[in-house]
């Protein structure tokens, strides 16, 4: 039995849709052929001439009209394991008693409100996070929107060895030869799992998709107006890079028929990494907001057998993450982000950096739970000062249990421009941070005490 067929077996086992495992078929094809996926510089052009989302003018009942058509989808099938988590990131407390889902579902309620609409939100789920995210939920109990389910499950494909691309087998931990297929999949879970008709039946019409631990990227009427009017079946959100943005996604043209892709940094030759880090050539990335029409995204899956066609991403790992001398393995990925290359007339608007706050790393956990942001009663997250650069021991703050042990009260950082902690310190309440703030391993703690800030203490 060859790679591909094992692989099929092993998922028809598992009871994967048939159209997913014709998705990862076309994929492993494209893999064994040796396909990479690369975008060469040679071959595209950079993104100008955009929208701006701070230009866009619409009266509110454009607003009310567009939000009443359209669905709130996150992704939320990330557990969090850089951070050591076992569970859904989301599920972090972000302020005393409101963790990401929290916060998530009461922007969603408040433009139902406001406005008197709709707006479903529904969640894409990962077999590690559905569970967990849905007890939580039950808190919302008239958050579901009548006839539409709270949620739906990204599907599953096998970890592939590297040396022959069969599929991996690992009895020490059996679920960890399964990976999911990158957020890409969105297209075909939405359709495997029926959810895309079902909103379609409902007479919803557009969909505005963002990460869960992107909080910047609330519900916008006025976005949802200017999709709508737009007439464009798909868009991405783009805003203008900073030297810390250099390894994102970002938007290109390409030169052969000149439309939109998006270009990661898996997918960047080596030979063309400066160009693509150029600033001033390639002046935007991708947020991974995105907005597509559903009539439009249904046509095309149909028309195209349920393939849409994106681009492969190879993901090189070890079966088990945290475990460097297990074997290598290949995981088939794709972007959905890379969509935009997929339907015609595609677009891209220029947003505002508020709605690009991800947290990846203990470092913006800080930033978010820190008052350089506010939450107000429509739940948006909203700057209240410039956030300044920070940079944390990783040795002793680069889990959530780490993190959590030694600043369980986040510093006031209003007046702070960075703050470097180097060697394990734990923080008391009232920290304040004031400029530019080293502290480092071995230092005269202030106060006296060994490796501890104490309370009340003013830095810089």
């Amino acid at each position: 039995m060859d790679g591909l067929t094992a692989a099929r077996q092993r998922m028809t086992d598992a009871g994967v849709a048939p159209q997913a495992i014709d998705v990862f078929s076309h994929f492993y094809e494209q893999l064994r052929a040796g396909a990479t996926g690369m975008i060469r510089e040679a071959d595209v052009e950079p993104l100008a001439g955009i929208d701006r989302a701070a230009k866009v003018e619409v009266s509110q009942a454009e607003a009310r009209a567009a939000a009443d058509a359209t669905v709130v989808i996150k992704l939320n099938g990330g557990l969090g394991t850089s951070m050591g988590m076992d569970q859904a990131k989301s599920l972090l407390p972000v302020r005393p008693g409101l963790s990401f889902l929290d916060i998530i579902a009461g922007q969603v309620q408040h433009v139902r409100r406001t406005l008197d609409v709709r707006l479903p939100l529904v969640l894409m789920n990962s077999f590690r996070t559905r569970d967990d995210t849905l007890a939580a939920l039950a808190a919302y109990p008239d958050l579901a929107v009548p006839g539409l389910p709270l949620d739906f499950m990204q599907n599953l494909e096998p970890k592939l060895r590297a040396d022959d691309l069969a599929p991996v087998e690992w009895p020490a931990d059996p679920e960890l030869e399964w990976c999911p297929p990158g957020h890409g999949d969105l297209y075909t879970a939405l359709q495997t799992s029926g959810v895309l008709d079902e909103l379609l039946n409902a007479g919803y019409l557009y969909a505005t998709v963002s990460n869960s631990d992107n909080l910047g990227a609330a519900p916008d009427p006025e976005m949802m107006a200017w999709f709508a009017a737009s007439g464009a079946p798909y868009a991405a959100e783009v805003c203008r890079r900073t030297p810390a943005d250099v390894k994102g996604g970002h938007i290109v043209v390409r030169r052969s028929d000149g439309r939109l892709v998006l270009r990661e940094t898996a997918q960047t030759p080596d030979e063309d990494v400066a160009a693509a880090s150029d600033l001033t050539r390639h002046r935007y990335f991708h947020t991974n907001n995105l907005w597509f029409d559903l009539r439009v995204l249904k046509k095309t899956l149909d028309e195209r057998g349920g393939i849409l066609g994106l681009p492969l991403i190879r993901n090189r790992k070890t079966v088990d993450p945290t475990d460097p001398s297990s074997p290598e393995v290949i995981q088939i990925e794709c972007a959905m982000g890379a969509a935009i290359e997929i339907f015609d007339g595609a677009t891209a608007i220029e947003v505002d950096r508020s709605r690009f706050l991800p947290v990846k790393t203990t470092n913006d956990l800080l930033l978010l739970r820190s008052d350089i942001y506010g939450i107000g009663e429509d739940f948006v997250v909203r700057e209240t000062a410039e956030p300044p650069l920070i940079d944390l021991d990783k040795r002793f703050y680069g889990t959530i249990a780490d993190f959590d042990a030694r600043l369980p009260h986040p510093p006031s950082l209003v007046g702070a421009r960075s703050f470097t902690v180097r060697g394990d310190w734990s923080f008391g309440e009232r920290v304040v941070v004031c400029g530019d703030v080293v502290i480092e391993e071995g230092q005269d703690a202030p106060g006296g005490e060994v490796a501890r800030i104490v309370e009340g203490t003013e830095l810089g």
